[in-house]
C-alpha cells in the first residue's frame, strides 16, 4: 500500500484526530459517514479538508498526504531572513532553479525601479 493512498491519507487523519473509526472521523470532519465512504470509493478525498485538518491541527501537509517527513508543521516565521540565511538555502537548489529565482529578482528590481520613477513624477505633476 502507497503512502499516499486515501487508506493512508485516512489512518494519518485518524492519528491527529485521535480518532479510531471511520464514524468518528466523519464526524471530526463535520460530514456524514456517507460522505467519507464516498470518498473511500472514489480513492479521493476533497483537498479542502486536508488543507482544513492540517491548519486545525498544526500537522504538515507533505506528511498527512504524502507520508514524508514529520508530522509537525515546521513553523513560519515573521522576521527577515539574514543574508547568510538566504545564501545557505539558495546553495542547496540546482542551476536551473537558481537561474529562475535570479530572473524573478532582476523583475522586483526593476519593477521597483519603475515604481519609484512613477513616484517622481507623479510628485512633480501638479494636483488638479
Amino acid at each position: 500500500m502507497s503512502n499516499t493512498s486515501l487508506v493512508s491519507v485516512l489512518h494519518r487523519l485518524k492519528q491527529v484526530t485521535a480518532t479510531g473509526s471511520d464514524s468518528a472521523l466523519a464526524g471530526v470532519l463535520g460530514v456524514s459517514p456517507q460522505t467519507l465512504s464516498s470518498w473511500k470509493v472514489r480513492d479521493s478525498i476533497p483537498y479542502a479538508f486536508c488543507i482544513d485538518a492540517a491548519e486545525r491541527h498544526a500537522v504538515s501537509l507533505d506528511w498527512l498526504l504524502l507520508g514524508l517527513g514529520s508530522p509537525a508543521r515546521t513553523p513560519v516565521t515573521t522576521t527577515e531572513p539574514s543574508a547568510t540565511e538566504l545564501l545557505e538555502l539558495l546553495q542547496g537548489l540546482s542551476p536551473a532553479d537558481l537561474q529562475t529565482i535570479r530572473l524573478q529578482v532582476v523583475d522586483k528590481l526593476r519593477l521597483q525601479e519603475l515604481e519609484r520613477r512613477l513616484d517622481e513624477l507623479s510628485a512633480a505633476v501638479p494636483s488638479a
